[in-house]
């Protein structure tokens, strides 16, 4: 078969066969030889030519005569998101020269057989492609919040699940530890939970930090990781006890999502945020937490702030970005600010046609974003 034969059966399988997300499961071995017989080959037409026979077998369910698809119960055996895996074998197949199609091939082998991560979180970058759900975009458009598991949307000020779930898997590894200083209703410890961190969550309401610590505990603990949820002030709390209990004396990651001054009362707590006289005692405030959970933050690692702004007698207020300097002085880095969507808020709930008309006649736009501000301790 010639190179523009394989190149037009290449192309009427993409028409034909539209591309699945399904898994596919190879013996690891088999596949690792088969390669390594096609690198040595001097001519791309027989490269092409081995590689759209195992293109056929892997992806279109052709007959197996490389025994790639033959694993034993208890053999060596790797698993390849078929979507993929097709595109991995079209580049090979739609290589100009031998010297790439070697190099895409020498790529594949590698994934295979190497695992290759950072400092700060699990993903394997030799099969980076594979992560398309974790968003590195600095805009995100999250149509609908997260409802699985033990999540319930019954708190003022909860956030939605996505956020803490992509920080984390972003920005920690399994066992890591994760500190959340607004804890709520208990959104990033249920999500530690199901990701296999460790979660701390600190929460100045009582009746609030109950109701929560009962949700936390309905989702499986299948990691047997730590969820502990602390009543008390996250301007003056003593962390270094809390982490003694763990034998532990830093945190890889500190989420953070205060009140957005006081546009929703949480309490009638004077320590509470949402209680503060004004603009400048809020940030005083503010800035004690970072105060006090700095120190337990390991070096390198990141901090996440989730604020949004507010309306003041028709003015802005730059909550997000005043709240962004008191992090600054503290001697972080700026690493990323993400803006996030958001459609309906419960205070705002079955009103659209209200605020709309309210924003017209008062020369404003209505709020339909937050910020996801991202620091690296120095």
């Amino acid at each position: 078969m010639d190179s523009k034969n394989i190149q037009q059966l290449n192309f009427e399988n993409i028409d034909s066969n539209p591309i699945s997300n399904s898994s596919i499961i190879i013996n690891k071995n088999r596949f690792l030889d088969v390669l390594k017989e096609i690198v040595v080959q001097k001519d791309i037409n027989i490269v092409k030519k081995k590689v759209f026979n195992i293109k056929d077998i892997l992806t279109q369910f052709k007959p197996d005569n490389l025994g790639l698809l033959n694993n034993d119960i208890d053999g060596d055996t790797i698993s390849f998101r078929k979507d993929i895996l097709e595109t991995e074998l079209h580049q090979v197949l739609e290589s100009q020269t031998l010297e790439r199609a070697i190099y895409y091939l020498n790529r594949l082998e590698k994934s295979i057989q190497k695992f290759k991560t950072n400092k700060i979180n699990d993903i394997n970058l030799h099969r980076w492609k594979e992560y398309d759900d974790i968003i590195t975009d600095s805009l995100w458009i999250l149509n609908k919040r997260d409802n699985s598991g033990a999540h319930l949307a019954w708190y003022w000020g909860n956030f939605i699940p996505q956020i803490p779930n992509q920080l984390m898997r972003r920005f920690t590894k399994k066992g890591n530890w994760v500190l959340d200083t607004f804890a709520g209703s208990g959104t990033t410890l249920i999500e530690c939970r199901k990701l296999g961190r460790n979660g701390i969550g600190i929460e100045l309401n009582q009746e609030v930090s109950a109701l929560s610590e009962k949700l936390i505990e309905k989702e499986k603990n299948k990691y047997n990781v730590v969820s502990d949820l602390v009543v008390g002030d996250s301007r003056i709390v003593d962390l270094k006890l809390i982490l003694n209990k763990y034998n532990i004396s830093k945190v890889q990651l500190i989420i953070m999502h205060p009140p957005y001054f006081d546009i929703i009362k949480f309490s009638d707590n004077e320590d509470d945020l949402s209680n503060s006289k004004d603009v400048d005692t809020f940030l005083k405030n503010f800035g004690e937490v970072v105060d006090n959970t700095k120190p337990y933050l390991e070096k390198g690692r990141y901090l996440a702030l989730v604020i949004g702004d507010k309306y003041s007698k028709g003015e802005w207020i730059p909550l997000g970005f005043y709240c962004m300097q008191e992090v600054l002085k503290r001697d972080f880095l700026l690493k990323s600010i993400i803006v996030k969507n958001f459609d309906e808020t419960r205070g705002k709930r079955n009103q659209v046609d209200l605020w709309r008309y309210r924003a017209l006649v008062g020369g404003f736009y209505i709020f339909k974003h937050e910020y996801i501000m991202l620091f690296q301790k120095k």
